[in-house]
């Protein structure tokens, strides 16, 4: 141990300045630290020595030999029952105790299914000779139960005898694979699937990237690979999985995957389009009208037709006959449906609508087929991608049959990207999901969540999973150290510094720990995984498109169907309701134009009478005129008065007269004979 320093305050009276006495103080922590590190060293290094003596003692009983076996260092060498198993906190940068916590070591002994021979070199990795010994037997299961292949114990080195694996019975008690970007999900996620298809397990994943899409195509050998995959005891060949390929809403090369609105339900329309708790009950009242009624929604222009009925001076009454539906909140789920379907969402609905039965196929040699669904496309629409999935999810939790504990699981449905599905979550959301994943375990079927970190998923969900695959963590920000601390407490005791070894992980490297066929977890294990078997690269895309093109199911959902729906019902109600507004307008008008034409009728008709009734008066008055008349000349005739001349009449009728007057006349203008 050193010695601690005189202290300087005695001789020199700057050490009174708060700064120096804090300097100093640093200074003093600092030795304190040092010297604890010192005594941690010297502490692991009686461990790694007492761990050799038992490797080697291991060594000679399993030869049968007669003499105890040497230790590396004396024996007499004491081992705290309490040291750390790796050493890190406060060391100065330099200090002999700092070091990695993986170390260059050889195998320890280990006992897995097939027996390996002990070693002699003493592990100099995080974990013990006895530790290595518990987590091989941890993983060591009946050599009836069928399992999966995770990888290899590394403990410093690779362990090949300590193989990391998944009972395949257990596959339905869900999981998660997480980790930061870059750290091996991907391909983490593609060796389950392969192994699952292989065992005649149905898989399904999305495949976010199209990396996945590897998985059809064998992997192609190189030096790099065949080296690591030897050093963890893999025995490697490439080989391509049955795969089949789909796309939402035909939005890709894949068979098209529809869902029916009233399919899809107002409870995930609801997490999709960002309603509220009020909005998302109003939207229910919608759906239970259009049930109510008989109108069917296929897509999204019945549901918008609905709404707009409702909306509408005819659907009025209706409307308030709902309760509780206001037309302020059916005007706000009308704007943002129109906004969502704008977007392109609208070709995800429609009909023919996938059944998910298809998804639980296998090939004819056995194998289970891979249903890949392929989301570049529409990754621009997180919200709605991961909605769907749960859609899809609760629709294979309603048709399957309760089959209990299964030998293996009847579908393993991978839900990558996860942590779209419950941002914004609506509490009845999260109780929907937590309850689908909770109760679909019965029906067979196993759900893997894959996720850049554990917080992600809400807590409800997390403990309803039996299986983890924890990939590197980062922490960047102390956001990310609080979380990587709340990963950590979530995980058994174990051997581990895991708040260290989480942020050491390399690339295709995990800590796992999976649920025995016991129904116990197994011990937290630092693994190197396999290396998948088909291709680490997407597939090329011709082969994607005639893979598509020769499926079976082409034809059966390839083609959009648009049969009668709500829009076309209530656009026949509409004209319907327009027609006979119309002939009602068109009765009334002639009905205006009648009551005027009998008005003008009447009214020429009142004219007429009065011209007749001023006719007849004055025909009366001229009859009676005639009558007067008639009267006063009575007694006389025509003849008799036109007989009588008076005198004067008589002398101007007379010849001589006459003869007179034609003589003066002729006289006066000359017109006599001279």
């Amino acid at each position: 141990m050193t010695a601690s320093a005189p202290d300087p305050s005695a001789s020199d009276p700057t050490a009174t300045d708060p700064a120096v006495a804090a300097a100093e103080a640093e200074l003093a922590r600092l030795r304190a630290e040092a010297e604890a590190a010192e005594a941690q060293l010297k502490a692991a290094q009686a461990k790694a020595a007492l761990a050799a003596a038992e490797a080697a003692a291991a060594k000679a009983r399993a030869a049968g030999a007669a003499a105890p076996a040497q230790p590396a260092q004396p024996a007499s060498v004491p081992a705290p029952a309490e040291a750390p198993a790796s050493t890190d906190a406060g060391q100065p940068s330099g200090s002999p105790a700092q070091g990695p916590a993986r170390a260059p070591a050889s195998e320890p002994t280990t006992r897995a299914q097939t027996p390996q021979p002990p070693i002699s070199e003493p592990p100099h990795g995080p974990l013990t000779a006895q530790e290595v010994e518990k987590i091989t037997a941890g993983y060591t299961f009946d050599a009836t139960t069928p399992t999966l292949d995770l990888g290899a114990l590394l403990n410093g080195d690779p362990v090949p005898s300590a193989q990391i694996r998944i009972p395949l019975p257990m596959m339905n008690r869900h999981g998660l694979v997480a980790g930061a970007t870059g750290t091996g999900k991907t391909r983490t996620l593609q060796g389950l699937a392969e192994q699952l298809a292989a065992k005649g397990v149905p898989v399904f994943a999305a495949d976010i990237k199209g990396d996945l899409s590897g998985v059809a195509t064998p992997g192609e050998p190189s030096e790099k690979l065949l080296a690591r995959t030897r050093a963890i005891g893999q025995d490697w060949k490439p080989e391509a999985s049955v795969t089949e390929y789909f796309a939402l809403g035909g939005v890709g090369k894949g068979v098209p995957v529809r869902a029916t609105v009233s399919g899809f339900g107002p409870l995930l329309l609801s997490k999709v389009l960002g309603l509220n708790d009020t909005q998302e009950s109003s939207l229910g009242l919608v759906f239970h009208y259009a049930d109510a009624n008989g109108l069917a929604l296929v897509d999204l222009s019945d549901l918008r037709a609905v709404l707009t009925h409702l909306t509408s001076d005819e659907g009025k009454a209706e409307l308030k006959e709902l309760g509780g539906l206001s037309a302020a909140t059916a005007g706000v789920i009308l704007r943002e449906l129109i906004t969502f379907a704008d977007a392109g969402a609208d070709v995800f609905f429609g009909e023919p609508e996938f059944d998910v039965a298809d998804f639980l196929r296998t090939a004819p040699d056995g194998r289970g087929v891979i249903s890949l669904l392929e989301v570049p496309g529409v990754i621009d629409k997180p919200a709605l991608f991961s909605t769907f999935l749960m859609y899809l999810l609760a629709e294979l939790f309603e048709i399957l049959p309760e089959v209990g504990d299964a030998d293996k699981p009847k579908l393993v449905f991978f839900f990558d990207e996860a942590h779209l599905l419950f941002k914004d979550a609506s509490k009845d959301f999260l109780a929907a999901i937590v309850q689908t994943v909770r109760l679909i375990r019965s029906k067979g079927v196993g759900v893997f969540f894959v996720t850049q970190t554990p917080k992600d998923v809400p807590s409800d969900v997390l403990g309803q999973l039996g299986s983890r695959v924890q990939h590197a963590l980062r922490a960047f920000t102390p956001d990310d150290a609080k979380a990587l601390r709340a990963t950590v407490g979530t995980y058994p005791k174990s051997g581990y510094d895991l708040e260290r070894v989480l942020q050491e992980l390399g690339t295709g490297e995990a800590i796992v720990t999976v649920m025995s066929e016991k129904g116990a977890p197994t011990p937290v294990a630092w693994t190197r995984l396999r290396a998948p078997q088909g291709l680490m690269s997407p597939t090329p895309e011709p082969a994607i498109v005639a893979a598509v093109n020769a499926s079976p199911l082409r034809a059966k959902y390839g083609t959009a169907i648009d049969r009668e729906s709500a829009r076309e019902v209530l656009a026949a109600k509409m004209k319907a309701a327009d027609d006979a507004a119309a002939a009602e307008d068109a009765a009334l008008a002639k009905a205006k134009a009648d009551a005027e034409y009998a008005k003008q009728k009447a009214a020429i008709d009142k004219q007429q009478a009065a011209a007749d009734k001023a006719s007849a008066a004055a025909d009366k008055k001229a009859q009676q005129e005639y009558e007067r008349l008639l009267k006063k000349t009575a007694g006389t005739t025509r003849t008799s008065r036109s007989a009588q001349k008076s005198p004067m009449e008589q002398i101007l009728n007379s010849k001589s007269t006459q003869t007179i007057l034609g003589g003066v006349i002729r006289g006066i203008f000359g017109t006599g004979k001279r």
